[in-house]
């Protein structure tokens, strides 16, 4: 199955599954939304309500309000040795806020205080079920799904010290979407390639298989510092060929289109736009 969190042609908030060029609606007064059903496990078993045509509904990002939502960093081989540093025994974990995300096709942000506003594409892991101290031989139990993620990265705010924070949480500046897209419609998780394209040249492009730690891995790792819950998101990092490490640099800026796509999981695709 596909699902997507959606205002209403009135504008109202749901989520429902897609069915080709149309949306089913999912939504009840007891179960409003995506992460609501996830926490409740009714996901599977909610009745078909009204559909709408896709062209006539606003994504929201696949989960609009996760409590958590935690990035990797320096998971591919090649971006480690882009980036000049070393690579280490356990993987670095930083966090992003809601607010930092839009939806598949909705703009992202180019923050007013920095001229290096880059892209980074990744796959994105939603939790299913409440997550602690979980064993990497566990943990595809606790998937409830993926979908492409676009890390965008205000490059010298990222480096104002040695956190990532700032750079990583500038509201709007990156993309979650479009679908959240469950394990049996994927044959190969890791055979599938994470590429970005920037105005459409292809600019990063690798196969999940290439990260460093694997996702069982980084589930493990999270959920033994902090409990997660259903709608959590783990953004699984991203593989060489960011702007910043080109020569020269390469940066998105307004206008521009940014797309992720992953095999089967979809495409995320934005514009970029200057902050008002």
């Amino acid at each position: 199955m596909r699902y997507v969190s959606f205002r209403r042609p009135d504008g109202t908030p749901s989520f429902g599954r897609i069915a080709g060029e149309t949306i089913v609606e999912l939504a009840t007064d007891a179960v409003p939304s995506l992460k609501a059903a996830l926490t409740d496990g009714s996901l599977a078993t909610l009745a078909d309500g009204a559909s709408h045509a896709a062209a006539d509904v606003v994504l929201l990002p696949v989960i609009p309000d996760p409590a958590k939502i935690l990035c990797v960093g320096l998971n591919y081989a090649e971006h480690v040795k882009e980036t000049g540093r070393e690579q280490k025994a356990h993987p670095a974990i930083f966090v992003r806020y809601a607010d930092s995300l839009v939806a598949d096709g909705q703009p992202m942000v180019k923050p007013a205080v920095t001229e290096r506003f880059d892209y980074e594409g990744e796959l994105a892991v939603v939790i299913g079920k409440p997550a602690h101290k979980v064993a990497a031989a566990d943990a595809w139990d606790y998937v409830a799904g993926y979908s492409a993620f676009n890390d965008g990265s205000a490059r010298d705010w990222q480096r104002h010290n040695i956190q990532f924070t700032p750079g990583k949480t500038f509201p709007g500046t990156g993309g979650f979407g479009p679908a959240l897209v469950t394990p049996e419609e994927i044959d190969d998780l890791a055979a599938l390639r994470v590429q970005t394209r920037l105005n459409g040249e292809l600019l990063q492009d690798q196969p999940v298989s290439d990260m460093i730690w694997d996702i069982p891995t980084v589930i493990e790792y999270v959920t033994a510092f902090t409990p997660l819950s259903p709608g959590d998101v783990i953004a699984t990092g991203t593989p060489g060929g960011v702007g910043d490490k080109r020569t020269p640099p390469l940066y998105m800026k307004a206008g521009d289109k940014v797309e992720v796509i992953i095999g089967t999981i979809g495409t995320l695709s934005n514009r970029i736009i200057d902050e008002q």
